[in-house]
């Protein structure tokens, strides 16, 4: 099992981006009166087969090269299991993926978010040419990041490379979660 969220959307949207995918969607739903988190990663990437869609929720099935097992989806489905959530996956060849887990957030075993900022700065920079769109939900409040939008203001996708205006994307993302945990109260939020 991964530690917290953030390791979960790093490998999901990581999986999306080696997939070929040019506009990659995640959200961040936190519904405090349900006592819910949910996860959302959507593609366009090249998607999958029927028959490697049966087999993607095995550990033991994977496409990469360095390593026999894939774990991010076995592991993000058990996760989301042991608390009383739920695992969704859908792919269609040449269309893209859509995964989606749930989990109850009272619950015991409920990972932790993690540092979700600074999850979404590294998959700006290790992937610059993939329109990211990052949406964070509360109780109706959201914030959204869509990096066409960043970078209409930074006029260069090369800047994106640099460690200083990633770090600012990290720190901006934070601001604006941090914004929205604070509309709660703070003790609330996961």
């Amino acid at each position: 099992m991964l530690e917290d969220l953030s390791q979960y959307i790093l490998d999901i949207a990581e999986n999306s981006a080696k997939a070929k995918a040019k506009k990659v969607l995640i959200e961040l739903t936190i519904d405090n009166r349900n006592k819910s988190i949910v996860l959302r990663v959507s593609d366009d990437g090249c998607g999958m087969d029927e028959e490697f869609l049966r087999k993607v929720e095995d550990p033991f099935t994977t496409t990469r090269k360095e390593r026999k097992v894939g774990l991010g989806i076995p592991f993000l489905k058990q996760a989301a299991s042991t608390c009383e959530g739920f695992f969704d996956i859908k792919s269609k060849r040449g269309e893209g993926t859509v995964i989606e887990a749930g989990f109850r957030k009272d619950h015991i075993d409920c990972p932790p978010l993690g540092d979700v900022a600074a999850t979404i700065a590294t998959l700006i920079m290790g992937w610059p040419e993939c329109r990211w769109i990052f949406r964070y939900n509360v109780d109706g409040n959201s914030f959204m990041l869509d990096l066409d939008d960043l970078l209409e203001h930074l006029g260069d996708r090369e800047l994106l490379k640099s460690p200083k205006v990633v770090l600012w994307i990290k720190d901006y993302i934070q601001e604006n979660i941090d914004l929205l945990n604070q509309k709660k109260g703070g003790e609330d939020i996961a």
